[in-house]
């Protein structure tokens, strides 16, 4: 195994897309069928966390997520903060993965610090936005979320989660 130490962009050329596996089917299908040509499109982008083998042209994905941005609107956020009335501006984790063979490693962490850092540059570097969004899947991914003290519910059932852009700052300057 070489599992490479950080995550970059998607590349078909490059990364085994269609051998990832996850548990999750609704995963799997997104990073085989649409991953790509939603980069393409700008709707999105995926990175990976790659298992480099010699005696293979593309490398394994052990990890991905994606981020994409979304509007909410301000009265969702409630999180003390005055905000003006119209949509703001949010970061959207959509998805996150870890491929069967690599879970228990600590790679679901490595990757949801990975995208947070990523939205955080991002935001520090012309695109900013208020929060990071998240929808949990299923009550296994809610329980992983919910290790992080840091995310908050956007919705009463405590399936869609944020975390202010400022919180995420001030959590890796202290890190």
């Amino acid at each position: 195994m070489a599992l490479s130490n950080q995550f970059e962009p998607l590349d078909k050329a490059q990364h085994d897309i269609k051998h990832f596996r996850c548990g999750k089917p609704v995963m799997d299908e997104f990073l085989h069928r649409y991953a790509a040509k939603n980069a393409q499109l700008g709707l999105s982008k995926t990175w990976v966390l790659p298992d480099r083998q010699p005696e293979t042209s593309k490398a394994a994905i052990a990890a991905y997520y994606t981020l994409s941005l979304l509007s909410i609107a301000p009265e969702q956020l409630n999180d003390g903060k005055s905000l003006p009335r119209y949509p703001a501006p949010v970061t959207l984790l959509a998805r996150l993965a870890v491929a069967s063979n690599y879970q228990g490693k600590g790679l679901g962490t490595t990757a949801l610090l990975a995208s947070l850092m990523q939205a955080v540059k991002a935001s520090d570097n012309g695109l900013p936005t208020y929060a990071v969004v998240l929808d949990v899947l299923d009550e296994a991914a809610r329980a992983f979320y919910q290790q992080f003290a840091f995310f908050k519910p956007l919705d009463a059932a405590g399936m869609r989660l944020f975390v202010p852009m400022r919180v995420l700052k001030k959590q890796f300057q202290a890190a």
